[in-house]
């Protein structure tokens, strides 16, 4: 089932190059700026696009439009856009384990799962000590097959992107044992822990903290020799008034690029910051991203869901594996 992709007001069809919406901050993020590399939209008509994920082997994008309960799947070869699962029990982020198959954080049930190559579903994590977890929303894995996954409560808030429920167990962020599938808090001193990814040597966990008093921001902490704990929490990035970081993940020179915005054309979009958190570069777009991934032959393209839809640029670097 293929969908037209309806027009959208304030969008520009043709942009110039350089595209003017592309604007380096700091002389360290012209280097990933191509010349002719224009951003693009390449789908719209969702409610709130989140988690992309790529698949190389099959060259297709997957993302999740929340509120309709879907999956949403983009052909690279055609340009095409169906509807790869629906329910998707209110799915939010995914990514792919070291298998290769799909790890899907789902709100509507409160579980992580995989879906195997077979189509069927293996339920990864869906309660802490007994108790139901809130509603996973973000999920990356590591090269040793763990899969670390942040649980907010913002899935059961309302019955718009999951359904209305009280909360059973603290916010935090876990980890799931890739030999024995066990589950273990990593932290849970988070305010509303959100995006995760790990940086290019995995000895730095970087997660979103949405409800950040006073300001929203990024923390940072040193992942363990034993790949399993955590320490040294520190904020890197204080988003300041207004600033509202979401999903983010990390290019192979340490660079963090996360979607942003609340609404401001000086927002939206896709903010980049350097390893030290110095803002470097802003990829402006017309809707507040939720969520990116690097993909493409080389993972050289960005691919950002969000608001109503799905945009992409080319950039002069890639993406970490495992994002």
């Amino acid at each position: 089932m293929t969908s037209p992709e309806p027009a959208s007001a304030g969008w520009r069809p043709h942009p110039r190059y350089p595209d003017p919406d592309i604007r380096s901050l700091d002389g360290r993020f012209d280097r990933y700026c191509l010349f002719s590399a224009a951003i693009e939209r390449l789908h719209t008509g969702c409610r709130w696009s989140e988690g992309p994920v790529w698949f190389g082997d099959g060259r297709y994008l997957l993302w999740s439009d929340i509120p309709n309960n879907r999956i949403l799947k983009w052909e690279e070869e055609t340009g095409a856009v169906s509807i790869w699962r629906r329910p998707s029990n209110f799915a939010n982020g995914h990514t792919r384990d070291r298998n290769g198959c799909l790890v899907t954080c789902e709100h509507g049930t409160r579980r992580v799962t995989r879906t195997e190559y077979d189509g069927s579903i293996t339920v990864l994590a869906d309660s802490w000590q007994g108790n139901r977890l809130n509603s996973p929303n973000d999920v990356v894995t590591r090269s040793d097959g763990s899969v670390w996954f942040t649980d907010p409560v913002f899935g059961i808030l309302g019955d718009y992107e999951g359904f209305r429920a009280e909360s059973e167990v603290p916010q935090a962020v876990y980890r799931i044992c890739p030999e024995t599938g066990e589950l273990s808090v990593v932290a849970d001193d988070v305010l509303g822990p959100n995006g995760l990814c790990f940086s290019p040597d995995e000895k730095i966990l970087y997660v979103v903290e949405s409800r950040g008093v006073p300001h929203r921001g990024i923390l940072a902490y040193d992942v363990g020799t034993d790949g399993r704990s955590l320490s040294g929490k520190r904020t890197l990035i204080d988003a300041g008034p207004g600033g509202t970081p979401d999903g983010m993940r990390c290019d192979v020179d340490g660079n963090l690029w996360c979607g942003w915005g609340m609404g401001s054309e000086e927002l939206d979009g896709v903010m980049v910051f350097a390893p030290d958190g110095s803002r470097i570069g802003h990829i402006r777009l017309p809707e507040r991203c939720a969520n990116l991934c690097f993909g493409g032959a080389k993972r050289n393209r960005l691919f950002m869901a969000a608001s109503q839809s799905l945009y992409a640029l080319y950039v002069n670097t890639r993406g970490v594996a495992g994002g």
